[in-house]
């Protein structure tokens, strides 16, 4: 029989991501029409999830497969009073035809009709014949007594026959005597619970989603909760606007409320428009008929001496014109009288579970985050204004913050008001820094409300410049940038009328950090040159923000040459003028530009200074000047400061959260990471470059965005296991993503590729990276303070590629460079270049001497991951020098500092070059004409290592590793590997040893 199958053919909406439930559904029910398994399903979940649309599904699955299924539904009776009403929806599936082929469903159906008792209907449910019935009753809370009585006695008696009874429920609305039915149902087995979960982003998505733009999918599944019915209908109202026709999804979450009174229905309104911040008192006032029905009317005033008083948004007034009042009667005005109404109006829509208790326990909210959106939706926009009109002045009355009246300020004006401006304005003030994005909005409302007059220029000019820095401090740099030209414009030509220059002085420099941030050196330079050349110039305090600007343009286009003196003199005047925090932005300039370019002199005494200063600087006042922190941040790393620089950064990052500075942030962050990793923290370096690379791209920014990628990458090589790919390919994509720009950052982010690619593998790769980023392959376009760990690596990849001449130079290079600069950690680089080269060339004593050397230099900077580094570099050379019980000791310490430091990189690299005691037999054995280095070659053939295997393990070009192994062959007479393994064994048993020692 297809009694419900032809109800079903119609167009349904996609069931998505319930696999799982209709397959025990489906084994239910071939358990009950087998005769044993539960009687009952009960499908629970909250409103939305999609319980009715599971039920249909499974309706139709089951009669495709012999039983009979009725789908009835309950809810309001034809006639008050009316038993079994579920009962009787689902039977009036069956007609004349039905019932005369089928007896048995038709006595059953005569008995509900007639209101047998619950007893007998169970008992004509026995007599039900194979294939079975499957009775799908949906929405059970709202069931009649009789109805749930005969579902309790159906499950303390489960029918002997092929019966299953599927219900779906809201268990908020369910009444406590259905609840308590079914709950001793289940203990005693006769009911299976099936609770809906959520759907997933990628479920909705592919079901619900079609055509949406992924970001969109995935704030549509946060609001929505993955809320099947609420997901649809806010792809609809999203997508096609609120005022577009309301398509099923929407129509069936507002059905709930046509039953309502006016009274309810207003109450729900206005718990719409409160939001989270609603509360009966909140309600009452929102619902009360208004005291005073008047329209405010607005009326300028001016100064008692009779002048013109300019409209701005602190000189406007307003004075409110209120006729007296309409008579209303005494008892809608009686504050006891509303209180009682709002109570009671509150416990009908909770006992309906259409408002909730807020996440604090405190407020009212509707039950799903997504109904406000949708209820507001459907009003009239006259009357949406309205109920924010009122909600911003209950929320004035009440006390409520600023920030939390906005929003209703923002939707109920619609014409321009100095007050509601100003209010708004003093709001996107205080939530700018939390909030950039939403403050940006506020004032953008502000500036589409303001009349366009010349007498508001000054407001206008102001409100867009607040405007610019939020959006910039939102990450809409782009947006930002199209407000300030044509301000900036209208400054330089006099199109907004004479007034302060301090404005476009402002204006001048955020356009200019924005054209830095977005990698447009030269147009930042011509801005800020044009503002320092302009007559009059900006006064002193100004004219030193621009400076360090302009400064801060040449540093990261690698140019701080050029501004070298502009800076210096502009010291001098900061000096001259006693302001202190004009004195440390300077000095953080200098020192970082001196630090860049290898002047470390001159960056200890500027950096010095400007810590001694920073450090007296209270955290407000440093929250105007958080790059200033940045730029002695790195000044220390670079100094090799690491403690100070942790210091400052860590302070830098909370001053940056609080103040909502982004673009420091981000800096911070990766400054943080850098010294984290060098100290040996590689964890919660990984926990910083991650965060300081999701907030640039957050901001946008090409260089920004590679820069992070590439400390992101170089952390991840050190804290993945050895030969990882996921390094290598992090590494690559942070290349790419800087393009063609040539800053300081896109260089960085070219050159510590290079790190990543292994130069035993392809050292043609690690050249051409370096060469190109260089310029040349003495490398002299990279930064002169790192530019000896440069040509460590560049001297590394020459080694590997058999040019020993070019390794030679270039470690010569490293040296010279690097002691000119004085810093201990680009020492330490120096000395490995030279000491890879002199393994090269076997000789493991010198080589030893070098890489102990700079595990020294490694250990008095406190970078602890270079002298681990060098430590194990060191040990191979020292075991084949003939030191074994220092070999052994410096690759214990080597590998305890990697381990602790969360290195897996370099722990890996000391497990594959563990020390060995020496393989040699006594005196006269037939090893014992080989040297220190051949015999471990001959020990390692023995282990049955290839050539690659141990060219890596003893950090040696695969043909020096050829050579000796030729010369093992020639001064042994074996012509084989596998005959020079067993001579290694023989030799050791003959000297009462293992071959493995």
């Amino acid at each position: 029989m297809e009694a419900f199958a032809d109800r079903g053919r119609v167009d349904r909406a996609p069931l998505v991501g319930r696999d799982g439930e209709l397959a025990r559904l489906d084994a239910l029910l071939r358990a009950r029409t087998g005769g044993a398994g539960p009687v009952a399903v009960d499908v629970t979940g909250e409103p939305g999830i999609g319980k009715t649309r599971l039920l249909t599904e499974f309706a139709l699955r089951a009669g495709r497969h012999g039983p009979t299924v009725l789908h009835g539904r309950a809810g309001p009776a034809p006639e008050p009073g009316t038993p079994y009403q579920p009962f009787l929806d689902a039977f009036a599936d069956l007609d004349h035809r039905d019932r005369a082929a089928a007896p048995d469903l038709a006595d059953l159906a005569e008995r509900v009709e007639t209101a047998g008792e619950a007893r007998r209907i169970a008992a004509a449910l026995t007599r039900v014949a194979a294939p079975g019935l499957v009775l799908v009753l949906d929405d059970l809370h709202t069931a009649d007594p009789a109805s749930v009585a005969l579902v309790d006695h159906l499950l303390r008696h489960p029918p002997r026959a092929p019966f299953l009874l599927v219900l779906a429920r809201r268990e908020r609305q369910t009444p406590p005597a259905l609840a308590a039915a079914l709950a001793r149902a289940e203990d005693t087995g006769a009911l299976v619970p099936l609770l809906l979960a959520p759907l997933t982003p990628e479920d909705c998505a592919e079901g619900f989603g079609a055509g949406l733009p992924p970001a969109l999918a995935r704030e549509i599944h946060a609001a929505s909760r993955g809320y099947p019915l609420y997901y649809r209908a806010l792809a609809h109202t999203r997508t096609r606007g609120a005022e577009a026709p309301h398509p099923g999804p929407v129509a069936a979450l507002l059905a709930e409320l046509a039953p309502l009174d006016p009274a309810r229905r207003s109450a729900v309104e206005a718990l719409a428009v409160l939001g989270d911040s609603a509360t009966a008192e909140l309600l009452t006032t929102l619902t009360r008929p208004d005291r005073h029905r008047a329209r405010p009317t607005l009326r300028e005033t001016a100064p008692r001496d009779g002048t013109r008083q300019d409209e701005t948004l602190q000189d406007r007034a307003l004075q409110w014109e209120t006729p007296q009042a309409e008579a209303l009667p005494r008892e809608a005005l009686s504050e006891e009288a509303l209180q009682d109404d709002t109570g009671g109006t509150l416990r009908e829509l909770v006992r309906r579970d259409l408002v909730r208790c807020g996440p604090d326990g405190r407020g009212l909210v509707l039950r799903h985050p997504a109904l406000p959106e949708l209820v507001l939706g459907a009003l009239d926009p006259w009357r949406r204004r309205e109920l924010h009109r009122r909600a911003a002045r209950a929320l004035a009355d009440a006390g409520a913050p600023l920030t939390e009246r906005a929003p209703h300020l923002l939707r109920s004006t619609a014409v321009w008001d100095p007050v509601t401006a100003a209010e708004l304005t003093e709001a996107a003030e205080r939530i700018g820094a939390a909030d950039p994005a939403r403050a940006a909005d506020w004032l953008g409302a502000v500036l589409d409300l303001l009349p366009t007059g010349a007498e508001h220029r000054p407001a206008r000019r102001e409100l867009t410049l607040r405007r610019a820095r939020a959006l910039g401090a939102a990450g809409r740099v782009a947006e930002s940038r199209d407000l300030l030209h044509p301000l900036i414009d209208g400054g330089h030509t006099g199109a907004d009328g004479p007034g302060d220059p301090e404005p476009l002085t402002s204006a001048v420099l955020l356009c200019a950090f924005t054209e830095r941030h977005l990698g447009r050196y030269p147009e930042a330079d011509a801005l800020l040159r044009r503002e320092l050349e302009r007559s009059p110039g900006p006064r002193p305090d100004l004219r030193i923000r621009l400076v360090v600007e302009w400064g801060c343009r040449a540093l990261f286009a690698a140019r701080y040459p050029q501004v070298r003196a502009a800076v210096a003199e502009t010291l001098d005047a900061a000096r001259r003028c006693r302001d202190d925090t004009g004195t440390a932005e300077v000095l953080t300039l200098a020192a970082l530009g001196e630090a860049y370019e290898g002047g470390t002199a001159a960056s200890r005494v500027h950096a010095t200074e400007a810590a001694a200063l920073t450090d007296a600087l209270t955290d407000g006042r440093l929250a105007e000047h958080a790059e200033s922190l940045v730029r002695l941040g790195w000044s220390e790393a670079f100094l090799e400061r690491y403690g100070a620089a942790e210091r400052h950064t860590a302070r830098g990052i909370t001053v940056a959260r609080r103040a909502g500075r982004p673009f420091a942030l981000s800096q911070l962050l990766l400054c943080s990471a850098y010294v984290h990793l060098l100290t040996g923290r590689v964890a919660a370096a990984l926990d910083r470059a991650e965060e300081a690379l999701a907030v640039a791209r957050a901001l946008g920014g090409a260089e920004l965005i590679g820069f992070s990628g590439a400390m992101r990458a170089t952390v991840l090589l050190h804290a993945r296991p050895l030969g990882d790919p996921e390094a290598p390919a992090a590494a690559e994509e942070a290349a790419a993503a800087v393009g063609t720009a040539e800053g300081w950052w896109a260089t960085q982010a070219r050159s510590m590729l290079a790190h990543t690619v292994p130069p035993g593998r392809d050292p043609h790769r690690v050249r051409e990276v370096l060469v190109r980023a260089g310029g040349d392959r003495d490398l002299s376009r990279l930064q002169p303070s790192l530019r000896p760990g440069y040509l460590e690596v560049l001297s590394g990849a020459a080694l590997a590629a058999g040019d020993l001449p070019e390794a030679e130079r270039t470690a010569r290079l490293a040296r010279a460079e690097a002691e000119a600069l004085g810093l201990p950690q680009q020492c330490g680089a120096a000395h490995r270049a030279r000491g890879r080269v002199l393994a090269h060339r076997d000789e493991p004593g010198a080589a030893a001497r070098e890489f102990t050397e700079a595990a020294r230099d490694g250990a008095r900077s406190g970078a602890i991951l270079r002298e681990a580094q060098s430590l194990l570099l060191a040990a191979p050379q020292l075991q084949a020098s003939g030191d074994g019980p220092q070999a052994a000791a410096v690759w214990r310490r080597g590998r305890r500092l990697a381990v602790e430091a969360g290195a897996r990189m370099l722990v890996d690299l000391a497990d594959r070059s563990r020390p060995a005691p020496s393989r040699a037999g006594t005196a006269g054995g037939p090893l014992a004409v080989l040297t220190p280095r051949e015999r471990e070659i001959a020990a390692l053939v023995a282990e049955g290592l290839t050539n690659q295997a141990m060219a890596d393990r003893l950090c040696l070009s695969p043909r020096t590793v050829e050579s000796h192994v030729a010369r093992v062959y020639r001064k042994t007479g074996v012509e084989t590997r596998a005959g020079l393994a067993s001579l290694v064994v023989r030799d050791a048993a003959a000297g009462g040893r293992s071959p493995r020692g």
